[in-house]
């Protein structure tokens, strides 16, 4: 595939996505469309890698964050773009596989991150894990894709997820460093694209770890 014209919705820009659908009947939550506007000013300004439009790279990189648009605003699974709903299941570390409603309900921090002293999941629902951490980096959590290992159709890809811890973590006060994770990701992609599952490996207690002041 080569050109923006080629490519499906779902794998191009998430502004261009957003556009196209904001005068559809979508079930948002918060009821609105959502605003990356600040969000995406200051992500250009720290992201380090910038893929070549229609490239493997690019286009991983715009699945994962439509993915993450999704999981995160929209409320009705049938109407996400990025997966096959009735297939689609999500891990984390060789845990527990969840599907596009769990991801609703629960929350990507909750399934991303294991039972510890620093953070406990099964205490936390979406709002509130996502209260937590907008919190602790009011700037955004971001993600860009670092490099395509493999694919497709199975897509092995490595990322890394960054903020500045510039807003207090539970009890534990800033440091306005930019926190960092590098993780690598499986993924298995339908012949147009969409996810039927991805598999997150990445060190989350280290992540904790520099919020608490262990790192």
């Amino acid at each position: 595939m080569s050109g923006k014209e080629n490519l499906p919705l779902w794998v191009q820009d998430r502004k261009d996505i957003l556009k196209e659908q904001e005068n559809k009947d979508i079930e948002w939550r918060y009821d609105k469309v959502p605003d990356y506007s600040k969000t995406c000013a200051f992500a250009k300004k720290e992201r380090k890698y910038n893929h070549a439009e229609g490239s493997l790279n690019a286009i991983a990189h715009n699945l994962v964050r439509t993915f993450e648009m999704e999981a995160t605003f929209k409320t009705n699974p049938k109407q996400w773009l990025s997966v096959v709903q009735d297939k689609f299941r999500m891990s984390s570390n060789g845990g527990k596989e969840y599907t596009a409603e769990d991801v609703i309900r629960e929350g990507t921090y909750n399934i991303f991150l294991s039972e510890s002293e620093e953070y406990s999941p099964s205490s936390e629902d979406f709002e509130s894990s996502f209260d937590i951490f907008h919190t602790t980096f009011p700037d955004g959590f971001h993600w860009e894709l670092i490099e395509v290992v493999a694919g497709p159709p199975n897509v092995v890809f490595k990322w890394r997820h960054w903020g500045t811890f510039s807003g207090p973590y539970k009890n534990h006060q800033p440091t306005g460093e930019t926190v960092e994770i590098i993780g690598l990701s499986y993924a298995k992609v339908t012949e147009d694209l969409k996810l039927e599952s991805v598999e997150h490996f990445f060190d989350s207690h280290d992540f904790l770890n520099k919020l608490t002041g262990k790192g």
